[in-house]
């Protein structure tokens, strides 16, 4: 049996291991922001925000940054039905309504026209997710933004690495949040972090994320606010310190197994990846593989014969509205088409050519009938 290729994993080298050690061993008492100050202060620098705030996850970071924009009670959110839970979570627990909105074919992110059309009087804030590091039109939806005085918020826990036209994905909203889970380009173990260059916004966020408590307040344990306690811890930033190092070479890694898979799936017909327009830079994070409906290719056999090699096969997102806490939005046509023709593919920073080979070989050969010609799994609407 050949040995399983997993679909992600993290880059660890000594550099990760030696902060970590110094930060368990020294980073206490007078110490113990030590990391989290240098991690926050190196990412806006790299993000090239003003202002930086580790947290404990993306959705974390999501949850301050809508609070902050006093987003509760009879708010509407808009945001793409192609979403992970996490990017809706946040928006259900502050007391707002999501409003699921269709995601163009060819980027999978959110269609500004439908932004436009779904604009209501209780519209508060509109997402903009950059899935698997692609990029949203940041234009459309900045110019819509600036139109209505709605403020456009950048889910760019995928998108490490993306710039758009110059700029960094993540930079160019109200805020926008990042994810160094496990599975991400930059990894912290769990983690996320808080990005902004509006001052204001970033006092409010500062105030919540420290359980309420102003930066100018006098009295000792004085909260002056109901907060969060979504906070990184130092050995998680020291962690992250060493990867912002690296992180040149690890978004260039990602891009280099992506551009791999498009070079050998090249000559497989009815099958698009992700996007890289002019002016921009797609950070690769989770390169994936969709095929046109009318090859008949379905997740299904995908999983079937990715299984069959060894081989993580993950699963490209249900929409949110599908999901049976939320009401269905079928007519999100995109949204609903895409996830039932469409796999991630494995990209961890260390997988070898004959990985990369024996991925796509795996789609080659099933494409091409010869395993799987006679294939009874079953397909499904989404």
């Amino acid at each position: 049996m050949t040995n399983r290729i997993f679909y992600t994993k993290p880059s660890i080298t000594q550099l990760e291991t030696d902060y970590a050690a110094d930060a368990a061993a020294t980073g206490w008492g007078a110490r113990c922001y030590d990391y989290i100050n240098r991690f926050e202060r190196d990412f806006k620098t790299y993000l090239g925000s003003d202002f930086a705030i580790a947290t404990s996850s993306c959705t974390g970071a999501m949850h301050m940054g809508l609070a902050a924009l006093g987003i509760g009670e009879g708010d509407e959110v808009i945001l793409a039905d192609t979403n992970w839970v996490a990017t809706v979570s946040p928006i259900v627990h502050l007391g707002a309504k999501p409003v699921f909105v269709d995601v163009l074919p060819d980027s999978w992110c959110i269609d500004p026209e439908e932004v436009e059309r779904h604009i209501t009087p209780k519209t508060k804030a509109i997402i903009a997710t950059h899935i698997y590091g692609n990029l949203c039109d940041m234009d459309a939806l900045l110019e819509i933004g600036k139109r209505t005085g709605i403020p456009v918020v950048e889910d760019a826990a995928e998108a490490i690495g993306s710039v758009y036209h110059g700029r960094r994905a993540g930079s160019m909203g109200a805020f926008g949040t990042f994810s160094f889970h496990g599975t991400k380009t930059l990894t912290t173990g769990e983690g996320g972090i808080f990005v902004t260059s509006d001052g204001a916004l970033y006092e409010r966020v500062l105030t919540l994320s420290n359980h309420g408590r102003a930066r100018g307040q006098t009295k000792q344990f004085w909260p002056d606010a109901i907060g969060f306690k979504y906070k990184m811890s130092n050995i998680q930033a020291a962690i992250g310190c060493a990867q912002l190092e690296r992180v040149e070479e690890l978004v260039a890694r990602k891009r280099e197994i992506l551009a791999a898979y498009m070079v050998r799936l090249s000559a497989l017909p009815g099958i698009s990846m992700n996007p890289e327009y002019s002016g921009t830079i797609n950070g690769a994070w989770m390169p994936t593989a969709v095929f046109h409906p009318s090859t008949g290719t379905t997740r299904e056999m995908m999983q079937q014969a990715f299984e069959a090699a060894n081989i993580d096969a993950r699963v490209f997102f249900y929409p949110l509205s599908s999901l049976d806490m939320f009401e269905d939005r079928p007519e999100n046509a995109n949204a609903w088409s895409i996830p039932g023709r469409a796999i991630n593919l494995p990209s961890y920073h260390d997988m070898s050519e004959a990985d990369i080979d024996r991925v796509a070989a795996t789609l080659l050969e099933m494409a091409a009938g010869r395993t799987y010609h006679n294939s009874t799994a079953l397909r499904r609407s989404v």
